[in-house]
């Protein structure tokens, strides 16, 4: 653990037993900011902005709902303090138990394999968002889910480094389009995407394994293809930017979906239904084809929503 950081929130605070909601709410937030307990009522954190922020306004709301509250800065004193604090955050038990059950996805069982390892993957991620001082135990999980995930889903591609480059609508016309069969979700919308806004006479050809694609086509979604992820952005995203799409706000919306079904991340309420939705078409597609041409109906009728919020209501 990197034991540098010397300056700590400590938030104290007593809250009436009668407001169950509010001392409710309050907790769920504590304990999702990974706050370490000293105490009954008393937390910490180690100090940062996102942290301050965050237990000021606990502790107006505490106040606000009649109960007692004090944000306390605290400097720790010795080594053997310091360590003490440090100790608090450490996520390693946390991590074995991902890494244990990673390793007991059944890959016999592709579907149920999957499913769980999304949810696992969303678990670590949480870990991973209050593990202040991580350390080996995090680089291992990491490598775990690295694992798994190239087990499960052979040909997923590995992020590039560089720059997404704003490229000529003109210039992508009437071409041939080709990414890994069996789509899924980021193939899915990224061939939507492709037809809809880029290349309206696009023709797709779908691959048993990248490297099966045509030279004259433009590949998307897998290692070494023209479109891929970039960073932290998966195809969809590359795609979005490359073309000049950025603006529309109904397409960066399915890109946050697109993203977190994909890799991970912050969900938006319809993510969990599209997700069930095109499972449920990929499961009962006779070939990419009809499902892509099923999909595309889905993700047309999403942007028509993100576009015209009022027809939901």
């Amino acid at each position: 653990m990197d034991k540098e950081a010397s300056n700590w929130l400590e938030l104290v605070l007593s809250l009436p037993t009668e407001n169950a909601t509010a001392r409710m709410r309050i907790w769920r937030a504590l304990k999702s900011a990974g706050c370490a307990v000293l105490r009954d009522g008393v937390y910490l954190l180690p100090h940062n902005p996102a942290a301050e922020n965050l237990l000021t306004e606990l502790a107006e709301e505490t106040q606000q709902s009649g109960g007692v509250a004090h944000l306390l800065s605290v400097v720790t004193r010795t080594a053997e303090q310091e360590d003490a604090f440090c100790t608090l955050f450490d996520r390693s038990a946390d991590y074995a138990r991902l890494i244990g059950e990673v390793g007991q996805l059944d890959s016999k069982n592709p579907l149920q394999a999957t499913k769980r390892l999304k949810v696992l993957r969303r678990e670590f991620e949480a870990v991973a968002a209050t593990d202040f001082f991580s350390g080996a135990a995090k680089v291992q999980a990491e490598s775990a889910f690295a694992e798994a995930e190239a087990k499960l889903f052979p040909g997923e591609p590995r992020p590039a480094t560089g720059e997404i480059k704003r490229l000529d609508n003109a210039s992508y016309q009437g071409r041939m389009w080709a990414t890994r069969k069996h789509l899924w979700v980021d193939r899915m919308a990224s061939a939507w995407l492709i037809q809809r806004f880029i290349d309206k006479k696009a023709q797709f050809r779908w691959l048993k394994k990248p490297e099966d694609c045509p030279k004259k086509a433009l590949g998307f979604d897998f290692d070494g293809a023209a479109f891929t992820h970039v960073g932290n952005r998966v195809s969809f995203e590359v795609l979005r930017l490359s073309f000049g799409l950025e603006s529309d706000t109904a397409l960066k919306r399915i890109a946050s979906i697109v993203h977190y079904l994909d890799v991970g991340g912050i969900a938006l309420p319809e993510a969990v239904g599209l997700e069930a939705i095109l499972g449920g078409l990929r499961s009962s597609a006779a070939d990419d084809d009809a499902l892509f041409a099923a999909a595309s109906a889905v993700l047309a009728g999403l942007y028509t929503n993100f576009t015209e919020p009022s027809l939901s209501r």
